[in-house]
């Protein structure tokens, strides 16, 4: 077997898919049933960065762990304010 030939279409899809989808290049190139190396060339010769990709990535991960550590924090505030409201009413009780 030889080296398959890719049209043009289809690499310029494959390294939109990273670039503009924010997909990870392995998980296309696997994907597609291509080497990872070669999707790397074709983003490279595209002349779209790669690193602004991961750094897009990076921030969108970061967004989304603040998102879930702020709704943790809600509920967490929230038991606190219910075991408050129950101390508070067991030591009146009490006396």
């Amino acid at each position: 077997m030889g080296v398959p030939k890719y049209t043009e279409e289809f690499k310029a899809e494959a390294v939109r898919q990273v670039t503009d989808r924010n997909r990870p290049v392995l998980e296309v190139a696997k994907g597609l049933g291509m080497s990872d190396v070669t999707l790397y060339a074709w983003i490279k010769k595209s002349g779209k960065s790669i690193g602004a990709v991961k750094q897009v990535q990076s921030l969108e991960a970061a967004n989304a762990e603040i998102k879930r550590l702020k709704a943790e924090n809600r509920t967490l505030q929230e038991e606190r304010d219910i075991l408050k409201k129950a101390a508070a009413y067991f030591a009146k009780e009490s006396r």
